[in-house]
């Protein structure tokens, strides 16, 4: 009985090894834990970066479309290349 009080003592230490020591130890998920948070908290700032930078490049293509299509209308603007045509309604 000695003997089997033990062999269970030897196996509880061997869990507890590993628990603290082995490749899944607390201090290593801890660890991980940590690189993970600082990897997400990077890729959200990258993600707000390239929410900016694509709300920039939206306004430029946007606000371009809108020059064009003014100076067109109230300036007559003609591209190169292009072949205007005027025509009256009776």
């Amino acid at each position: 009985m000695k003997i089997l009080a033990v062999l269970l003592a030897l196996f509880l230490a061997a869990i507890q090894a590993q628990l603290w020591f082995g490749k899944g130890s607390l201090p290593r998920v801890t660890q991980l834990r940590q690189e993970l948070a600082q990897a997400q908290a990077e890729n959200d700032k990258a993600r707000a970066h390239n929410a900016q930078i694509l709300a920039e490049l939206r306004d430029l293509r946007e606000g371009l479309e809108m020059v064009e299509e003014k100076a067109r209308t109230e300036l007559g603007f003609i591209k190169p290349d292009e072949v205007f045509v005027q025509y009256q309604r009776r």
